[in-house]
């Protein structure tokens, strides 16, 4: 996929919700991200330092967002060195590692043993909004959430591998983890039916919801 242009004309075609499935794997999930084109070898280093770090297959991490595409089709503007590398881990057995200190942060709410302001109480609340399609995204953790391991430590690490400090090149890294494949995949399928509403492309017999 060349340019923004391009994508929205080639989204146009799509007639129906198998061709939209289809577009979705072949441009936002499949293939390498633009930030590595041509750069395969490279690709793979990146990868490989997360999956070492967090001791998970390289092939369950995925880069997403503008750096995929190397434009952003909601921001209607091409990728540059204010954009973020977006990173997907696909990973069950992270995903559930990562719940246990939830589930523990979880009953200290309830028996009331935490103290939390509401500005945190709903950023809490979203975090479990995101949790609850399969995804964990450690930003959206409360200040007040102490796991340093889920929270300070994710970004110690993404921070080291951000601005310069690994192959992806002199821009910020962010990740969350979905909890399989199949969340993953609905998730960016349900993005790209976003983009579809907001250019008002509806492709034939095409659930945009």
């Amino acid at each position: 996929m060349q340019n923004l242009e391009t994508f929205l004309n080639k989204l146009k075609e799509q007639k129906n919700e198998e061709e939209i499935i289809d577009f979705c794997r072949k441009y936002l999930i499949h293939g390498t991200p633009y930030i590595f084109n041509n750069r395969e070898d490279e690709y793979y280093e990146f990868r490989k330092k997360i999956s070492n770090e967090f001791k998970i297959a390289f092939y369950e991490i995925y880069i997403t967002g503008s750096a995929k595409l190397g434009f952003s089709p909601f921001k209607q503007k091409n990728f540059d060195y204010d954009s973020d590398i977006d990173v997907a881990i696909v990973s069950p057995q992270l995903y559930e590692q990562m719940l246990e200190p939830i589930y523990e942060y979880q009953m200290e709410l309830r028996k009331a043993r935490k103290s939390v302001s509401v500005q945190e109480l709903n950023q809490y609340h979203s975090f479990l909004e995101y949790t609850a399609i399969g995804w964990i995204r450690p930003d959206k953790l409360p200040l007040s959430f102490e796991i340093r391991t889920l929270r300070q430590a994710w970004f110690d690490f993404f921070k080291s591998i951000s601005y310069g400090k690994s192959e992806v090149g002199n821009y910020k890294v962010s990740a969350g983890v979905f909890k399989s494949y199949s969340h993953f995949e609905k998730y960016t399928i349900s993005t790209l039916k976003q983009i579809i509403n907001s250019q008002k492309i509806i492709p034939e017999n095409a659930s945009t919801n």
